[in-house]
């Protein structure tokens, strides 16, 4: 098969299809068959099921025979493959740019044989989500892996594509499939197999005609442009002001997306103390710093992210809010004549309710010997119901109060703290007031991840006296960073810390 010839012999065409639910991986499959059938040619379509919560997507498998035409007689039928054999795969087609890593490493891709198309976003398994660190897979280099291992290599941000058409990205990749020119057909015949589906017409002409648009007849691959970073609104606009007049051109994108983020968190009063507690971190690092700004950076990034704590306040907020109510719409390929009910577990403990009560009140609550006895089970949230909805509406309007709940003083004085320990190191050591700065990764989540994390970092800075007699202070606290998130039970950690020298 040649890069840009259109496949045709008295072979079956092969084409392996790997999408998560949702993405219409199966519409795709079908769309391919009825393509190939109405103009005249034998196929079919099998599917592997891969397991739910993105550890693996749906193999959909199509193989088409150039038809009757072609048979020496009406007797002789092909005999057709049930699933994809490795090294026999012409086309294949991912939904998501790790699931083209899955086909090459499953031996699905092959350099003299196979055209991959894929898209380029990211949707992070199980695995990249679960760990405690920093696990996600680089981009690039499955991009470069793709690239290598495929005779064709066809790659674009279809999701995105597919979202501006407001339609699912199996149409987009429909459309570049189409656009690719790899299979006999004109795009009018493509265009009238998405019509003959009757369902998402319109939209999905549109997501076509965009993945179509984005390939047609070059070889060059093309990515889609990245979405815009969202800026600051109106309401934000004093603090934008603020950050343009006193803070280094080189992170204001950290700054606005800071503010952005704990403006939606709690309020723009919030957004403005975030700035409040940067400002001397600019004092320490004008002078002492290589002119990148790179302790600023580090502080703001991971000063906002712990601003910005996940409690049972925060959680109720998201559950209810109406992107997330669109994204499972999306996901589930809701229609306006179904019913979608969505329900939530939620199993707080005493110390998560204790968090978002008034500080006073918390504390009793902690340390009362009656409430410690009493356990609390499990519970489901019909979130799409009126009572259920109201739930967790009132949980979230608790809002306001918020400052003045336990966990928010807990918080502010170890934040305060942690900033403390930045400035009086950078005097001393800028890179190691940097990696100071970069140890709050370990903090994070709820209940007995942020009690590990929360473990962790007190650790870690604990054992400071000892990391600053080492040769690269820096250097060591950046690998006991790294062994706090190798492991949930902590033993990399007390290892690396054993290792120093008293």
């Amino acid at each position: 098969m040649g890069s840009k010839e259109i496949i045709m012999s008295e072979k079956a065409i092969c084409i392996a299809i790997l999408a998560m639910g949702g993405e219409g991986g199966g519409v795709l499959a079908d769309w391919i068959v009825d393509l190939a059938e109405q103009a005249g040619f034998h196929a079919q379509t099998t599917s592997v099921p891969g397991v739910a919560q993105r550890t693996g997507a749906t193999i959909y498998y199509v193989e088409i025979y150039p038809g009757a035409n072609s048979a020496p007689n009406d007797d002789c039928q092909p005999v057709l493959s049930l699933m994809p054999v490795p090294g026999h795969v012409d086309i294949v087609i991912a939904s998501e740019l790790m699931e083209a890593g899955r086909a090459i490493q499953r031996g699905l891709v092959t350099r003299n044989k196979t055209t991959l198309i894929a898209s380029t976003h990211r949707v992070y398994s199980m695995t990249e989500k679960m760990a405690m660190g920093d696990s996600r897979v680089d981009s690039k280099k499955l991009i470069s892996a793709a690239a290598s291992a495929a005779q064709r290599f066809i790659h674009a941000d279809f999701a995105s594509l597919a979202q501006k058409s407001e339609s699912v990205i199996s149409a987009a990749l429909f459309g570049a499939l189409a656009g690719a020119r790899l299979l006999p057909f004109s795009r009018d015949d493509f265009e009238a197999a998405i019509r003959r589906g009757g369902v998402g017409i319109k939209s999905s002409l549109a997501a076509f005609a965009a993945g179509f648009d984005s390939i047609q007849t070059s070889d060059a691959t093309v990515t889609a442009a990245s979405p815009a970073k969202p800026m600051p609104g109106p309401a934000l606009a004093r603090l934008v002001q603020r950050i343009d007049l006193k803070f280094p051109i080189e992170s204001h994108a950290v700054l606005h997306a800071g503010i952005i983020r704990l403006a939606d968190y709690q309020d723009v009063a919030y957004a403005g103390e975030f700035l409040d507690y940067l400002e001397p971190i600019l004092l320490q690092d004008s002078p002492h710093g290589d002119a990148r700004y790179g302790l600023l950076h580090e502080a703001a990034r991971h000063l906002a992210l712990w601003m910005s704590y996940n409690d049972a306040i925060r959680v109720a907020d998201l559950k209810i809010r109406r992107k997330r109510f669109e994204r499972v719409e999306n996901e589930v390929e809701y229609r306006e004549d179904q019913l979608l009910e969505i329900d939530d577990f939620f199993h707080p403990r005493i110390e998560e309710i204790a968090d978002i009560m008034p500080a006073g009140f918390g504390r009793w609550l902690l340390k009362s010997k009656l409430l410690q006895r009493f356990k609390m089970g499990g519970r489901v949230i019909k979130t799409t119901s009126v009572r259920g909805y109201m739930q967790l509406y009132v949980v979230s309007s608790l809002r306001r109060w918020r400052r003045s709940s336990l966990r928010f003083q807990l918080e502010r004085q170890r934040i305060l703290a942690w900033l403390d320990l930045i400035r009086s190191t950078a005097s001393i050591n800028y890179e190691l007031a940097v990696a100071i700065a970069k140890a709050q990764k370990l903090i994070k989540g709820y209940g007995d991840t942020h009690h590990r994390g929360n473990s962790n970092f007190d650790a870690v800075l604990n054992a400071l006296t000892r990391i600053q007699a080492q040769n690269n202070p820096a250097a060591t606290m950046e690998q006991l960073i790294h062994a706090a998130l190798a492991d949930e039970n902590g033993l990399a950690l007390k290892k690396a810390l054993d290792a120093l020298a008293p």
